[in-house]
């Protein structure tokens, strides 16, 4: 690596920890309307940084959530385009019993910094801030046109901005799509993530009676909705993990060989994973490795039901009411519309009697894939091997990013996702934390990639 850019990280570093640890104070939660405030915050105090490292047309697009900040530098002549994408928003910090230290007050610890959005996604997206800082105050220019596009509404699925991106073609057209919200395999071994799962999720509301019922006088004779709602969950999968919604994988792919032997080369340890997670077994769909279950196959997961008394002791009632929302992650081909019509199939067809049922469909997104050999996602690979100095592993990211198919399917681009996570760092769970060494050595690849496109896309 340069050695100016190499002294102005070390220099700065201090500086630089105090800055992203004043942007996760921030509780810029996306989902709570008590936190609007905050995190239309979270949303000024990127646009104040843009401007100092040099950005210029900063703008904060109002939308009907939260705004989208963008900004631009675009004096390379003849070199690619390169458009950034981030999200200042972050999840619900519950349950907040559980964090060590205050989720918004940042803490340091075993050169770790835990903080609600340490990882997901300030920390990650902070980066970016300063490896176009530190190439400005080095170089004195960009290799590179830079334009950056950071959210506030990706942990609630991004529902505005399909509609921003549409809007906005023009102003988002690149060369390239770079995403800093994804991780690695393990700790010193740099990924990069070439696909996605997309997401179906739907919130299942069963009613019976007029009103809760009194046990002694009603029970046995009327449907317990909370029992009704048991059965009817016990049905979308059976004892071995196979999803039973009629035509569920109707669409689904196996992987190729190439992407098998691939996975083999990982060498990932069933048991490290359950030490790891401090389970006795690992669960999920027979006839799949682990790694295809939590990468190229679709799931189906209950996510959180509710109905009945909750309080201190016991309430001898029949519930009239039960909840749950289910949630699925999907593989390409298939349809995220198609699959919330099929799970709502499946609750009409097998409903207990007794009860009512009505399903109410939320987050969606489509799955991604992106072939690894494009120039511009080999090209990172060789900053990640520069930095870290091992080779870099290609790989597919279990969770959804959302924004990704819509990226794909409106400004048909490819999508470089360089994560600097790892796996054990609790995003979306109390003491989230990003490992300070792939903050400093994230820092140095950016910095590096943004060079190595210059050069690998050529015009």
């Amino acid at each position: 690596m340069n050695s100016n850019l190499e002294n102005y990280f070390t220099s700065n570093r201090k500086k630089h920890l105090a800055q992203l640890t004043e942007w996760l104070s921030i509780p810029s939660v996306s989902s709570l309307s008590e936190h609007k405030e905050d995190t239309l915050k979270g949303a000024e105090w990127v646009t104040r940084s843009l401007e100092e490292i040099g950005m210029e047309n900063i703008q904060l697009y109002p939308t009907d959530g939260h705004p989208v900040v963008y900004a631009e530098w675009l004096h390379a002549k003849d070199k690619p385009t390169v458009l950034i994408y981030g999200h200042y928003d972050v999840q619900p910090v519950d349950p907040l019993h559980l964090w060590e230290t205050p989720p918004f007050e940042p803490a340091i610890r075993d050169n770790k910094i835990y903080a609600r959005g340490a990882t997901d996604d300030k920390g990650q997206t902070f980066m970016h801030l300063k490896a176009i800082e530190a190439i400005m105050e080095t170089q004195g220019e960009l290799p590179v046109n830079i334009k950056f596009l950071i959210e506030g509404e990706e942990e609630i699925g991004s529902v505005n901005l399909p509609a921003f991106v549409e809007q906005h073609q023009e102003l988002l057209s690149s060369d390239v799509i770079v995403i800093s919200d994804t991780g690695m395999q393990e700790k010193g071994r740099p990924a990069i993530c070439y696909g996605l799962r997309g997401l179906a999720g739907i919130q299942i509301n069963l009613k019976g009676a007029k009103g809760d019922l009194h046990s002694g006088l009603y029970g046995g004779a009327v449907q317990n909705a909370l029992h009704a709602l048991v059965t009817l969950l016990d049905s979308f999968r059976d004892e071995n993990g196979v999803i039973q919604v009629d035509r569920f994988y109707d669409k689904v792919e196996g992987l190729t060989e190439e992407e098998k032997a691939a996975y083999e080369e990982l060498h990932f340890s069933d048991e490290a994973l359950k030490e790891e997670l401090a389970v006795n077994e690992l669960f999920g769909e027979h006839g799949h490795t682990t790694l295809e279950r939590m990468w190229v196959r679709p799931t189906l997961e209950i996510n959180g039901l509710w109905g009945g008394f909750q309080g201190e002791g016991i309430k001898t009632v029949l519930p009239n009411e039960a909840h749950a929302k289910i949630t699925c992650r999907l593989v390409p081909n298939q349809d995220p519309d198609e699959i919330v019509e099929l799970l709502t199939r499946h609750v009409n067809a097998h409903t207990p009697p007794g009860v009512t049922a009505t399903v109410t469909p939320f987050d969606k997104g489509a799955p991604y894939v992106t072939p690894y050999d494009h120039p511009a996602i080999q090209a990172a690979g060789r900053s990640y091997e520069k930095v870290y100095g091992v080779p870099t592993q290609f790989i597919r990211g279990g969770g959804s990013i959302p924004i990704v198919a819509v990226f794909d399917q409106i400004l048909q681009k490819p999508i470089v996702l360089m994560g600097f996570g790892l796996p054990g760092e609790n995003f979306h769970a109390p003491n989230e934390h990003f490992h300070l060494e792939n903050f400093d050595q994230g820092l140095r690849v950016i910095a590096d990639y943004f060079n190595e496109l210059a050069s690998a896309l050529k015009y």
